[in-house]
Formats: structure tokens, sequence, C-alpha cells
């Protein structure tokens, strides 16, 4: 699994981690794992895997570090 940190949470569901790279992953409330999205931060680590979505890359099983 791959670690990364929450850059973005948004109202709707969805938010952005930063894996170090040059492009951010988008994740759904419905990929996280061992938590609820509400109790998710900012700034966050997570552990995730890197799963294609219909739009792109974008990150499954994500679960608090």
């Amino acid at each position: 699994m791959a670690e990364g940190t929450i850059k973005r949470l948004t109202d709707k569901g969805f938010g952005f981690i930063d894996t170090g790279g040059p492009k951010d992953l988008f994740f759904h409330c419905t990929n996280v794992e061992g938590a609820s999205y509400d109790e998710l931060q900012e700034g966050q680590k997570v552990t995730y895997t890197e799963g294609r979505g219909p739009k792109g890359p974008c990150a499954e099983n994500v679960t608090p570090a």
C-alpha cells in the first residue's frame, strides 16, 4: 500500500491525497476504510491503493495511517 497525506476534503464526500508526486489522487467517501469520511482531516496521513476510476486514477481502500 502507498502512503500519502490528505490535501483537501470537500463537503460533497470526496477529497484529494497528496502522493508526493506531480499529481494528487482523487478519492470518494465510499473508498474510506477503518474510519468514516467525517473523521478524516486535512493533513492526515493515510494509506491507499491506486486504482482506476471513470475519469482516471483514483485512490481506493483509503485508511488512516
